[in-house]
């Protein structure tokens, strides 16, 4: 069906652009055929449009008859998604395969993930340029690309393309909210060398892989209380070594960086005699897991498979590894004490790969607090350099602070009070916003961002509100024409 369960709801032209988008592969770093998607919509309808080196794309739209002379509005969203699925599932979004399911409320997709998270924002903007019904000044269409890769598409934003100084993000996930600010973020690559040698001919091999895990976003989902595969695998492996220690071929685990990682697998050799005590503690240990977890992680699974694994690496360097994963932070590491029930400062082990010898271990670490974010940045640093490893840290973002003197922030306030009754919860998010790259590019800019209510964004289980969507475009349509009055 993909798509088709949406045809009749509300608002029409939203749900009907939103599941175009789920028929088009976009996974970051490969926005190519959505881009031309929007760049199509944008010919038909004789607007003009430009495209950066990095792939951004500009449509801009003329104003209402009798707004000319309001200022220019900039409807920004990310014209990527994460694109993850359940090793079952036959649907897959790198290859534009979502089965959308409308069940009550909400919108999902069977097996994937849904790619609400930025797509019915890009969805809203196309809508409100198009659709008499919504007034507005001129208006100009930023989509962005790779957001989900370290917001690299708008780190790369030719700022010449955009002359507005009044932008709606349209990558919020509450229909409840106005967000004013977000966390900042660095990227650590600690990479160590695994020193492989062939397998004793008196060894046999495994693979041992954890699944089942809930995964979510990074920044919004961490301090959910759900499972990090990769640390988890590692708590497994680090019991089975003490109880029969074996040599460690390679630890992989996770799909992207804003993503808590659903699966990790390592492969392992050892001495024959010594594989049932190793599956007697692999297992344990499992089932400590999910005590520890139930409630919050209910489905994880352990398989343990003969392999065919040709090289591993010694046991002393085993060790090694095992308590670098281990000692990795991860999780959160400070609530702010400005916004109750808000997270300031987290970690997450993100990626774990192994290619030529080298096992890496990426971590995304996220605070409002810009000194804080580089104490945890040190304190990785510091358990590589005590292991012999080597790391990489990549700043991605500077925190996007609130300004609380925007004319922007009054606006979006009184509409928001004058359609819903009550004034709008302020948000700082703990995830990464585009907000927080384009505030440096665009000076004297005034950004908020608003959006439908999102659950589970970046796992399989993602979900969209219908009623929060209404919620979002009512008010996305109301503060367009405010603004232009």
């Amino acid at each position: 069906m993909r798509g088709d369960d949406l045809d009749g709801l509300e608002p029409a032209v939203v749900w009907e652009r939103f599941a175009e988008l789920t028929r088009i592969a976009r996974p970051s770093k490969e926005e190519e055929a959505a881009r031309e998607h929007v760049l199509a919509w944008a010919t038909a309808r004789d607007l003009d449009t430009s495209v950066d080196d990095e792939g951004n794309v500009v449509v801009r739209v003329p104003a209402s008859p009798g707004r000319d002379s309001a200022a220019t509005v900039v409807l920004q969203s990310h014209l990527d998604m994460v694109c993850e699925r359940d090793p079952d599932s036959p649907y897959d979004p790198r290859k534009g395969r979502i089965n959308v399911v409308v069940a009550g409320d909400w919108v999902h997709a069977e097996g994937t993930t849904l790619g609400a998270d930025n797509g019915i924002g890009v969805a809203a903007a196309m809508a409100a340029a198009e659709e008499p019904e919504i007034v507005h000044g001129p208006l100009e269409l930023l989509f962005t690309v790779s957001e989900e890769q370290g917001l690299d598409g708008a780190k790369a934003l030719d700022p010449s393309l955009v002359s507005g100084r009044l932008l709606i993000n349209l990558d919020g996930t509450s229909d409840d909210a106005v967000t004013v600010g977000c966390a900042g973020s660095a990227h650590s690559f600690v990479r160590i060398l695994l020193e492989l040698e062939r397998v004793r001919p008196d060894h046999v091999a495994l693979e041992v892989v954890l699944s089942g895990a809930k995964g979510g976003h990074s920044g919004g989902d961490i301090a959910s209380g759900r499972v990090n595969a990769i640390k988890a695998l590692g708590r497994i492996l680090a019991r089975g070594f003490e109880q029969e220690p074996f040599r460690l071929a390679r630890l992989g685990g996770g799909v992207s960086r804003n993503a808590i990682p659903r699966e990790a697998r390592a492969s392992v050799s050892l001495e024959p005699d010594a594989e049932p005590a190793f599956r007697a503690a692999a297992e344990q240990e499992l089932a400590a897991l999910r005590e520890q977890y139930a409630g919050f992680d209910d489905d994880l699974t352990l398989s343990i498979e003969r392999s065919l694994e040709t090289r591993t690496t010694g046991e002393p360097a085993t060790a090694r590894m095992l308590d670098l994963v281990a000692t990795i932070p991860t999780g959160v590491i400070a609530m702010n004490p400005a916004l109750p029930g808000t997270v300031e400062t987290s970690t997450s082990l993100t990626v774990a790969s192994t290619e030529d010898g080298t096992l890496t271990l990426a971590s995304m670490t996220r605070s409002s607090n810009a000194r804080a974010l580089e104490e945890v940045v040190a304190t990785i640093a510091a358990l590589a350099r005590s292991a012999g490893a080597r790391i990489e840290v990549v700043r991605s973002y500077p925190p996007w602070r609130p300004d609380p003197e925007s004319r922007l922030l009054d606006v979006s306030k009184a509409t928001f009070e004058r359609l819903f009754g009550v004034e709008p919860a302020l948000a700082v998010v703990h995830g990464g916003l585009e907000c927080a790259v384009i505030g440096t590019k665009l000076q004297g800019v005034e950004m908020i961002s608003i959006g439908p209510e999102i659950v589970g964004p970046h796992a399989p289980g993602e979900r969209l509100s219908i009623s929060g969507t209404q919620r979002f475009y009512r008010l996305l349509g109301a503060l367009l024409d405010d603004l232009s009055s």
